[in-house]
């Protein structure tokens, strides 16, 4: 087991052994600033959670939140036991990034671009557009370990920022990452990603967290985000590319010609020099060479 792990955990060894807080952001290494972005994500996260369900009501009235509601949700009854893959959702973020970050540093860039992306998109769409959500049940319809755990959720939950649905958003982050990546390639472990994004979208619904409509806004903003991320950006990054390759070509072709260039000014300066009669410039006796 010993050797196993080791003969795992080597090619990580040698990638990360040259790490040094003077070269982290060195292209090689520079994908661990992207965590940085999960403390302006905690940042912002508290002020729209916890800050503005005070500052909004008594700034705006309490109708400042828009109610997100449609007509499927009343045929959506709420079970307790979607609790399970409501919180598998923090350890579905969470593995995944640590592998990417150990094995795979290019599908972990993939995966914190589009928390970052996404994320974001919904911070600003909660400050423009406020919404909250009326479906949680006053009376739980049974009494377990998983309404007790259901109950907890709510009362430190809050009801607000709900559209587009955090949940789903952070999902689709990774599973359009593992989708993408390199060495989880096998239909396995794309099933896996696919499998637990829509057990955790229909955990949000079924606890009575989000509308259906937070799922779907969820949807629309993750798949626009993906087509900037793995659609638009590469066609930019290869024109940008091929644009650089072309000025740098052209570059290192003028410096190659620069030394002829000089050594044919020269030449036709001396060939011009001698074919010119010499000047009569005043000698130091008072006449000139003409004389």
């Amino acid at each position: 087991m010993k050797e196993k792990l080791k003969k795992a955990f080597a090619p990580v060894v040698a990638y990360y052994r040259d790490l040094r807080p003077r070269n982290i952001t060195s292209k090689k290494y520079n994908h661990l600033l992207l965590l940085l972005f999960w403390a302006v994500f905690g940042f912002m996260f508290l002020a729209v959670e916890r800050l503005f369900p005070v500052w909004f009501p008594t700034r705006y009235g309490i109708d400042a939140y828009y109610s997100v509601v449609c007509a499927a949700d009343a045929y959506i009854p709420f079970h307790e036991s979607f609790v399970i893959p409501y919180y598998y959702w923090f350890a579905f973020l969470a593995v995944p990034a640590f592998y990417f970050g150990l094995w795979e540093p290019r599908a972990f860039r993939d995966f914190q671009w589009g928390i970052i992306l996404t994320y974001t998109a919904a911070m600003v769409i909660y400050i423009i557009w406020p919404t909250k959500q009326d479906l949680r049940p006053e009376v739980f319809p049974r009494d377990n370990l998983l309404t007790t755990i259901a109950k907890n959720l709510y009362d430190f939950d809050t009801n607000t920022n709900v559209c587009p649905s955090i949940h789903v958003l952070g999902s689709l982050a990774v599973m359009f990452a593992g989708l993408h990546s390199r060495t989880l390639r096998g239909w396995g472990w794309k099933l896996v990603f696919i499998l637990s994004t829509v057990w955790i979208s229909m955990s949000t619904v079924f606890l009575k967290q989000h509308s259906l409509l937070d799922v779907i806004a969820a949807f629309g903003v993750g798949l626009v985000c993906y087509a900037i991320q793995f659609r638009l950006y590469p066609v930019l990054e290869r024109r940008w590319l091929a644009r650089r390759a072309k000025k740098d070509g052209m570059e290192r072709a003028a410096v190659s010609e620069a030394p002829a260039a000089v050594i044919t000014a020269e030449a036709a300066a001396i060939e011009t020099s001698a074919a010119e009669p010499e000047s009569d410039a005043p000698r130091s006796d008072g006449k000139s060479e003409g004389d």
